[in-house]
């Protein structure tokens, strides 16, 4: 990157430190902590990158869901915010264009008729999806005919065994897990969607955006994206957004 400009600097760390916002639940973009309890994976990898440009210190800010980091946006809580972009998030903050995807299907049980994506939204069908995730929120605004059952976090597999749910949605990485716990489930081919991981800031900041923006391309360009995702071991799993 060039020199940045002061105003950029001023918007993305108004303390002299960049904090990061980043969401815990994603085993794909945080794969574990270090000794001292610092997150540590692709996301974190970002934020580290970011701040190096910049030239300021990093601060690392776990939240337990990324629906957490965005109901803290605007409260000077964080700077930037590493999860995915979508429409109901970026009502309370501005994404850059994604720097990884992750794709989303369904599992559905074990004697299944359902064999592809299109299947699955059809009247009587009820899908278990974790309340306000990325996945989650894309299928709140394009679920037309099945019954959607958000719940939090992990009580959507829950749900799922113990009601007798026609699917369960959710990134599949997670899916190929949770797979192996219901003998005959199946995992469906396909994707619903991709989840944009991006980087979020807060409103109002459109020095920092367009900086931020130029700066997320050129790491997808010069291949630190990649580099990250094979240092952490999640190759075919996450990957790099075109």
């Amino acid at each position: 990157m060039h020199s940045t400009p002061p105003e950029v600097i001023a918007q993305l760390a108004p303390t002299g430190t960049l904090r990061a916002a980043i969401n815990m639940s994603n085993f794909l973009l945080v794969v574990g902590k270090t000794d001292a309890g610092e997150p540590v994976g692709p996301s974190p990898g970002i934020a580290l990158a970011i701040s190096k440009a910049l030239g300021v210190p990093l601060k690392l800010k776990p939240f337990r869901t990324p629906s957490e980091i965005a109901k803290a946006a605007g409260t000077g809580v964080w700077d930037i915010g590493n999860i995915g972009a979508e429409p109901q998030r970026a009502a309370v903050m501005d994404f850059t264009s994604a720097y990884a995807e992750i794709e989303s299907t369904y599992l559905v049980p074990a004697g299944s008729q359902l064999t592809t994506i299109a299947d699955v939204d059809q009247p009587g069908n009820r899908i278990s999806v974790a309340a306000g995730s990325a996945y989650g929120l894309w299928l709140e605004n394009n679920i037309k005919d099945a019954e959607l059952r958000p719940v939090i976090g992990q009580q959507a597999f829950e749900q799922f065994v113990n009601e007798k749910m026609d699917a369960l949605a959710g990134l599949r990485s997670q899916l190929s897990k949770e797979v192996k716990k219901l003998p005959g489930a199946r995992v469906l081919d396909g994707k619903f969607t991709a989840v944009q991981q991006a980087v979020g800031i807060n409103k109002g900041n459109e020095a920092a955006l367009l900086w931020l923006e130029q700066f997320v391309e050129e790491i997808k360009a010069n291949g630190l994206v990649a580099r990250l995702i094979k240092k952490y071991n999640v190759e075919g799993q996450l990957t790099v957004a075109p």
